[in-house]
């Protein structure tokens, strides 16, 4: 940093306030911070546990390298794990540092090094104006070029892109390692020419082939990147690796540019990194590292001291300094976690050097019990609830007595969740009770309301007939319409067979029309018309501009009700706005249409928008975030909820593809690493705490079973307690309670007229049972969808079957009437030929929704194969077919009502069995669901019911056709499973007609869902 308007100190100015600013630098520390502060060279090695103020040492240590004049500022290179954290430490430098500076190089690792390469680069080939590309950039790169990537076992043909994430976060652990893809390759021919190398378990040739199938693909991407101008994080540190090893001088260059190296988090960085910081370091390895372990909670399967005793060995004389002053929590607490943490032994730093890795005792034996100058013990509560709404309830009651008995500010408080997904029952209490919040996520920036509507009017302008895109844009604010008018309108829609767009268009030319709701489709219509021109002329920033500007958008956002929904919504809106001068930065055409595409391609990549936050900014506020995210951070009072088993700890979730062991350099520890990890997070949870820690647990979160209490209760001290007597209500209890007191705000959103169905189908069930929330958008406000590629495909291949049955049906019933006519010569029913069957297919092929000419080819070849093994599967023993496409209508009736309900619905194929009864079939052109997690029979069970009862046959067997591997699951329902159908049925129903469509965000089913554009409650 340069400080222009600053007047440079003279010789004698510097010399006296170095002077006195070294006394002010080493005041407060006390002699373990200050022995760090210090050190005069050589390596060093700071164990800094939990609130023992490492980023003081670091930042004061850099302060006195310079008053000292040991360094200039531009001598010092200081490098940390986050942006965050290197802005912070540069803020408190300059806090520190009382006169300007040329320049003060703290950074990322990944800043640093493309500094370094936009310097150096081209001496390596390298394009000095190259692009870096985040993950969702590889997947979309890869995704664009998939066709250029031989691969089979890792692209299934119903979804080829399933494995793109894997398979980037696959490269990224090979870059962590520094294995290229030619390294990669030899690797591979190594086990082709010596089995005996080969992994032990599994099928060797299988096994390699595989490899082989990930190396090629690794190939592939780096040529990708260099191809496009491009490199992603790995290649920033490797390339720069390879950059100081191939050209020594500028190796040289750097190691005199900076004399002293810091790394901050040091527990946390990757192989790579650490090769290169002892490159540069070299040969003075004036290297000061700071660590703990305990607090590790980013590092690849737990290799949490990999990096510290790989230090260890190769600066043997480095200087150890444990940190244990703790100038955050009480004894009490302190004493608590380290018995918990200790927990993970052997895999932690203190053990290990009080031990060895070959169980000796070293030299050094470092204690990490962290020492608290308090005198005044934490509180450290359990609190069990019954349901999560009460365990919301017990948290926000505890808050707000804390607050009002010991006059503190809500900026005491904090609320840490294992994952962002668990936040909502806590934000709807602290709304409830009005208690001022902040929910601070890292992610979630494209479901926010104001970038949805923005990006639904994008999608309107881009394709009028969107209209999903155009209900959220009359549903706008600004806009006026009433919830009455958009009902008739979408109504008028369904019933017409319109585009929404068309039904505004017939309705403004209808004299009939009432000139209000005249008057407001007239100013939409006007402004699309006016900014579908801007469209093809300008960039899609003008585009958004003239939104926000012209249909008064962006006056309403600063009209909000409250002062937060103002600055959250103006925040969200810069956010977004950065990223379309990013796409508009980086795309040769920056029009609406291409950016439309990419964000589709973002949000298929499950990318949600990161989310810059500012937790000092605004008001007063309770801080609810993740606990990864609370790291370094520090509250009077936490929360940390939802304790309970599979929450936290979570369950594991293993690498898809793992990095053969032979490639990994780092030490890789034994025993559940797992649970340690999660371990270590719990740990930085409760050391967080200053004056109070409460642990909160429910045993009812919506599922059918009761929660366990997580491991760590017990692990920390506590017994489960068993709720009062009063807190003993059951889930609906409580949100019937909660409701009377105050409803939530979303539940406005969902009081709007609709009428009851008239009759029921197996897929409104469906849908109700996805998300609710679905269910309203599709059943309820009838809001027309865009159909996909899956749906064209499987509609063709069902048309092609049901003309090829048909006509084995005519034939049949042909050959049966004559011989009931006595003809003699009748033959037996001729059964149709393959090639007919495949020109019922090409008659039947839909071509439309295919993202590509490719991918419909891709698509129509695969029927082909389904039909030509579906054909010769049973060719010689054709079943007797006795229904196609039969449709139907059941009634239920309701016990306790007597009211009775319709149910419709359409079944595949019905064939008569041997012994008269009836089997039932649907077909279905993917494969089997996994074994673990069953198949939904309600379906067949449902058909079954049906046909029983109308067509007046047993049905003894119901079958789910796979085509695509050609393979059949059958069952048969009984009396019990009729009577667990029929109270489901009317379960749904009940909801239904209450109108209970509370939305239930699943990030799997959001990812599939038909609304997802137009949904802010999605969970991608």
């Amino acid at each position: 940093m340069f400080w222009s308007n600053f007047a440079p100190f003279t010789d004698i100015q510097i010399s006296f306030k170095i002077s006195s600013m070294n006394e002010e630098l080493l005041k407060d520390l006390n002699n373990e911070q200050k022995e760090a502060v210090t050190l005069e060279e050589g390596p060093a090695l700071i164990v800094a546990g939990a609130g023992t103020g490492k980023t003081t040492v670091i930042t004061k240590r850099i302060g006195w390298l310079i008053e000292t004049g040991k360094a200039k500022p531009e001598e010092i290179l200081a490098v940390t794990f986050t942006d965050k954290a290197a802005q912070e430490m540069e803020e408190r430098v300059d806090r520190l540092l009382p006169y300007s500076y040329l320049n003060l190089e703290i950074s990322t690792f990944h800043a640093f090094c493309d500094k370094i390469l936009r310097e150096h680069g081209i001496e390596i080939g390298l394009s000095t104006d190259f692009k870096v590309l985040s993950g969702t950039d590889g997947w979309l790169l890869v995704r664009e070029n998939l066709d250029k990537f031989n691969l089979d076992y890792y692209r299934p043909l119903g979804n080829p892109t399933k494995f793109i994430h894997a398979l980037i976060k696959h490269f990224g652990r090979a870059k962590d390692e520094e294995v290229w893809p030619e390294d990669y390759l030899k690797y591979v021919q190594e086990l082709k020419l010596n089995k005996d190398a080969s992994p032990e378990d599994g099928d060797v040739e299988n096994e390699v082939k595989r490899l082989e199938e990930v190396a090629g693909a690794y190939h592939v991407y780096q040529k990708l990147l260099l191809d496009n101008n491009s490199l992603d994080f790995g290649d920033l540190i490797n390339y720069a690796l390879r950059l100081f090893r191939q050209r020594p001088k500028i190796l040289e260059y750097h190691r005199r540019r900076y004399k002293y190296i810091l790394v901050d988090e040091f527990q946390d960085t990757n192989w790579a990194q650490y090769e290169l910081i002892k490159l540069l370091a070299a040969p003075k390895n004036n290297v000061m590292v700071v660590a703990d372990d305990d607090q590790s909670i980013y590092k690849f399967r737990g290799a949490s001291v990999s990096n510290v005793l790989e230090f260890k060995k190769d600066y043997p004389q480095a200087k150890e300094i444990m940190l244990v002053n703790n100038y955050r929590s009480p004894q009490n607490l302190l004493d608590l976690t380290y018995k918990f943490i200790r927990l993970n032994d052997p895999n932690r730093l203190e053990y290990q050097l009080a031990h060895g890795s070959t169980g000796s005792p070293l030299k050094t034996k470092l204690s990490k019990r962290l020492i608290a100058p308090h005198s005044e013990p934490a509180v450290i509560e359990h609190v069990a609830a019954k349901t999560d709404i009460e365990e919301a309830r017990n948290v926000v009651e505890k808050i707000i007595e804390l607050q009002e008995k010991k006059r503190l500010t809500w900026d005491d408080f904090a609320i840490l969740v294992r994952a962002n997904n668990s936040a909502e029952p806590f934000l709807a209490e602290l709304e409830r009770r009005g208690v001022p919040y902040q929910f601070i996520a890292s992610r979630g920036l494209y479901a926010k309301p104001i970038v949805l509507d923005i990006l639904a009017y994008l999608r309107l302008l881009d394709n009028y007939h969107e209209s999903a895109s155009l209900y959220r844009v009359l549903n706008l604010p600004c806009l006026n319409f009433s919830p009455g008018e958009i009902v008739e309108m979408t109504h008028l829609s369904r019933v017409k067979s319109w585009s929404l767009y068309e039904t505004l268009k017939k309705t403004a030319g209808d004299a009939k029309t009432r000139s209000e709701l005249l008057e407001k489709i007239e100013f939409l219509l006007d402004r699309v018309d006016k900014h579908s021109i801007i469209a093809k002329e300008k960039n899609v920033g003008v585009v958004v501009y003239a939104f926000l500007e012209d249909l008064g958008y962006l006056k309403h956002v600063i009209r909000a009700i409250s002062e937060k929904s103002q600055a959250d919504a103006l925040n969200y809106l810069n956010q977004f706005y950065k990223k379309i001068e990013h796409f508009e930065r980086q795309s040769p055409d920056k029009s609406l249409r291409t950016f439309i595409k990419r964000m589709d391609l973002i949000i298929e990549a499950g990318d949600e928008g990161g989310l810059e936050t500012d937790i000092e900014a605004g008001p007063e506020t309770v801080k609810v975030l993740t606990v990864h995210g609370a790291k370094g951070l520090e509250f009077s009072y936490i929360f940390v909820v939802n304790l309970v088993d599979r929450r936290f700890p979570t369950i594991e979730r293993k690498e898809q593809i793992e990095l053969p062991k032979p490639l990994i350099k780092e030490i890789i520890p034994e025993g559940d690493i797992h649970l340690e990890e999660e371990r270590r997070l719990f740990y930085v949870a409760c050391t967080r705490a200053k004056k109070g820690l409460f642990l909160t647990s429910a045993e009812d979160y919506g599922g059918a079973r009761k929660k366990k209490p997580s491991r760590f209760l017990s692990e920390i001290g506590f017994v489960k307690e068993e709720p009062s007597a009063e807190k003993k209500k059951g889930a609906r209890e409580a949100f019937e309670e909660r409701m009377k007191e105050k409803p939530p705000a979303r539940e406005k959103a969902e009081k709007q007229p609709f009428v009851i169905p008239s009759e029921f189908s197996f897929s409104q069930f469906k849908a109700l049972e996805t998300c609710p929330w679905q269910y309203r958008f599709a059943h309820v406000l009838k809001i027309p969808v865009k159909g996909r590629a899956s749906f064209s495909f499987g509609k063709s291949v069902h048309a092609a079957l049901q003309k090829f049955f048909q006509l084995i049906l005519e034939q049949a019933n042909k050959t049966q009437t004559e011989l009931f006519n006595g003809s003699q010569k009748s033959n037996p029913a001729a059964t149709p030929s393959l090639d007919e069957l495949l020109k019922f297919y090409e008659q039947s092929w839909i071509d439309e929704w295919y993202e590509s000419k490719e991918r419909q080819n891709e698509y129509k070849e695969n029927g082909k194969k389904m039909l030509k093994e579906f054909y010769e599967a049973d060719k010689e023993n054709w079943p007797r077919v006795r229904y196609i496409e039969r449709g139907f209508k059941w009634k239920i009736s309701d016990p306790d009502s007597g009211e009775i309900y319709p149910i419709t619905g359409k079944i595949d194929r019905i064939d008569v069995l041997p012994d008269g009864s009836f089997e039932i079939i649907d077909y279905k052109t993917g494969k089997p669901a996994d074994a673990k997690k069953g198949i939904d029979k309600n379906q067949l069970l449902l058909y079954q019911k049906a046909a029983q009862e109308i067509l007046k046959k047993p049905v003894s067997k119901l079958t789910y056709y796979y085509l695509e591997n050609a393979s059949k699951i059958s069952f048969t329902g009984n009396e019990k499973d009729f009577q667990k159908l029929e109270e489901e049925i009317l379960e749904q129903i009940g909801q239904i007609k209450k109108g209970g469509f509370a939305p239930a965000p699943d990030p799997f089913k959001c990812r599939y869902c038909d609304f997802k554009e137009i949904c802010e409650f999605r969970e991608l």
